[in-house]
């Protein structure tokens, strides 16, 4: 990339999106929690290493789990100034479905390929932005690139950062259109168990059915899905929601089953807790229990993803904004999304976050692109907002 003045910033040429982009959709980084024999991120992270100590930056792997590391690229600030925190992940989903799916193709202003958009194309954004900074003689601030581990099943690559790594602010480089995403969803994983009693099916009077109990668990918590839908939305999310996802009892034809379990999805609001999600069950299962002596059910939360929101005036949200209005001359969307990410993550340690990134199409689909100029842009954008943000005064960061 050629040299630029001293806190100057510019943006990169198609042909060098292009190449970076390619270079990362080649790379199969399969998350393996995902998708068992997934290739994982060590192939993908040893790259991004390299080419951000190509790019003078001061680069580290961090194993989170054998052979599953992050990659940790800081481009030193030349003093006084905050630190931001650019944060994507490594790894994709499976190919199913895709015919090539690491031989990255170029139509027009489209790159195809697995991860092209969610989110090598974020990745990328944030690379050469990094680059552009170190050759412009860095920022204020430190700025640190985070390519992580895991997102695609437990987020452990962020959850690891967001424990040893502390910054004055954070932007996650998810796909948004160039648009700026100011919360998303949580959601809740659940276990709801029904407990009969075992016997042949010749014997009604012997057993109790466990699988018909859980029949009137799904009535009462379809009802329960209607009454979250009907209280006043998020202004930017809506409601939440909830929906049964896997169920299994029974152990033969001939037998009245003594189990039944399901599995249930929980999406949540900001100011929404674990425990009133979950009491919000168990109160539907305690009710039944209360009208019939021989319904027993219990609830367990398996997983908790907090929900995220930023205040809009936050510094780093002015910045984001104030970069992507310079960029394109309008003024950006403000939005919230509907999936969950690793912003949550960030913010609820203490990060205050903004999520902002390229353009696209087909994230976890067959056919899955990234526009080449919203990634020249979204690159742009950061770089200017990582002058801007690092270069105002604030609080003292802790350098890692």
């Amino acid at each position: 990339m050629p040299s630029t003045p001293r806190g100057a910033v510019g943006r990169p040429t198609r042909t060098q999106v292009v190449e970076l982009l390619s270079q990362l959709v080649a790379i199969d980084s399969v998350n393996p929690s995902l998708v068992p024999g997934g290739a994982g991120e060590e192939d993908v992270a040893r790259f991004v290493a390299g080419w951000l100590r190509d790019a003078g930056l001061e680069v580290e792997l961090r194993e989170v789990v054998p052979g599953r590391p992050n990659v940790i690229g800081r481009v030193r600030g030349t003093g006084g100034g905050r630190t931001l925190l650019l944060n994507a992940h490594l790894d994709t989903v499976g190919t199913t479905g895709m015919a090539a799916p690491f031989e990255p193709r170029v139509e027009g202003d489209r790159l195809y390929g697995r991860g092209a958009f969610d989110m090598k194309s974020g990745l990328a954004a944030a690379m050469l932005t990094c680059a552009m900074l170190q050759r412009a003689g860095g920022a204020a601030g430190d700025v640190t690139l985070t390519g992580v581990m895991d997102e695609e099943y437990a987020s452990l690559g962020t959850e690891t950062i967001a424990t040893e790594l502390r910054a004055d602010a954070a932007i996650v480089t998810e796909p948004t259109g160039l648009r700026i995403c100011l919360a998303h969803r949580g959601f809740a994983w659940m276990t709801v168990e029904t407990h009969g009693r075992a016997a042949h099916g010749s014997r009604p009077h012997d057993g109790i059915d466990a699988i018909a109990h859980m029949g009137r668990v799904l009535v009462d918590l379809e009802a329960l899905d209607g009454e979250i839908q009907a209280r006043p939305p998020h202004s930017l999310l809506g409601t939440g929601s909830l929906h049964a996802s896997l169920i299994e009892g029974g152990q033969e034809l001939s037998s009245y089953p003594a189990r039944c379990t399901l599995r249930i999805e929980r999406r949540t609001l900001p100011g929404e807790s674990r425990g009133s999600v979950l009491a919000e069950v168990r109160d539907r299962l305690e009710s039944r229990g209360r009208e019939d002596s021989h319904f027993h059910a219990d609830a367990e939360l398996d997983l908790w993803r907090d929900p995220f929101e930023v205040d809009g005036n936050e510094a780093v949200v002015r910045a984001v904004e104030a970069a992507a209005a310079g960029v394109s001359g309008t003024t950006p969307a403000r939005y919230g999304e509907a999936w969950w990410m690793d912003a949550a993550l960030l913010a609820a340690a203490g990060i205050p976050t903004v999520v902002l990134g390229p353009s696209g199409e087909g994230a976890h689909a067959a056919i899955e692109w990234a526009s080449i100029e919203s990634v020249a842009l979204c690159s742009e954008i950061l770089a200017r907002a990582a002058l801007d943000f690092t270069g105002q005064s604030g609080r003292d960061a802790n350098r890692p």
